[in-house]
C-alpha cells in the first residue's frame, strides 16, 4: 500500500509571515530566493522542517508533496534550502482570484481533489475555512482518510504538526493490520 501523501504548503507554513514589527519565531533564517517570474525575495525556512518531513517520509508514513503556489518552484527556493529532496508538486495553475477563497473555501482545494482522487492525505496549510474542514470530514467518512493540519501563519509549523501527522498515519497503518513505524 502507498503511503498516504503529506501536501505541504510554503507560505505561512514553512515561510511564517513576520510579526507587526518584522519578527519571525526563534530557529528561522533569512534566504533570498528567485521564483521563476519574480525579482528576489526575502522567505525564512527553519532547516529543522526538513529534517522532519524528511524522517516521517523515511519511515514509510507519508509521501511529501508540494501544495504550494510556489509549484515548480518550490523545490529550488525551499526544499533544497531545507534539506528536503526534489518532491512532487501539484499543479494548481494560476488562478484569476482576489481572495484566497473564492467559493467559501481555499482557491488550492479544487486542485487538490482532483489530484487525490480518493488517496488518504494530510493537508498542512495555514489558510483552510470551514468548508474545507467539511470537505475533509465528509472525504474521511466516505472512507478516504483527510487531515487538516493549520499552523498559525505568524509561526508556522511546529514539531507538534509533525507528530500530529505521524500518529495519524499510524492510525491508518493499524487499521490496515500492518505493523506500526515507531513515532
Amino acid at each position: 500500500m502507498e503511503p498516504p501523501a503529506l501536501l505541504i504548503d510554503i507560505d505561512g507554513v514553512l515561510n511564517p509571515f513576520p510579526g507587526p514589527q518584522g519578527s519571525v519565531p526563534p530557529g528561522y533564517r533569512p534566504h533570498r530566493v528567485s521564483p521563476e517570474g519574480h525579482r528576489d525575495i526575502l522567505v525564512w525556512l527553519n532547516p529543522r522542517h526538513g529534517a522532519w518531513i524528511s524522517a516521517t517520509a523515511a519511515m514509510g508514513l507519508v509521501r511529501p508533496v508540494w501544495a504550494s503556489s510556489w509549484m515548480a518552484d518550490a523545490d529550488g527556493c525551499v526544499g533544497r534550502r531545507i534539506g528536503l529532496s526534489p518532491q512532487p508538486y501539484i499543479d494548481l495553475g494560476r488562478p484569476d482570484i482576489t481572495t484566497p477563497h473564492p467559493h467559501g473555501y481555499l482557491w488550492k482545494r479544487d486542485s487538490v481533489s482532483t489530484w487525490a482522487a480518493d488517496r488518504p492525505l494530510a493537508w498542512i496549510d495555514d489558510d483552510f475555512t470551514d468548508a474545507d474542514h467539511a470537505w475533509a470530514a465528509q472525504r474521511t467518512r466516505a472512507g478516504t482518510p483527510t487531515l487538516l493540519i493549520q499552523p498559525d501563519p505568524r509561526v508556522g509549523l511546529r514539531r507538534g504538526h509533525i507528530q500530529a501527522v505521524r500518529l495519524w498515519a499510524v492510525g491508518l497503518i493499524t487499521e490496515e493490520g500492518h505493523a506500526t513505524a515507531p513515532v
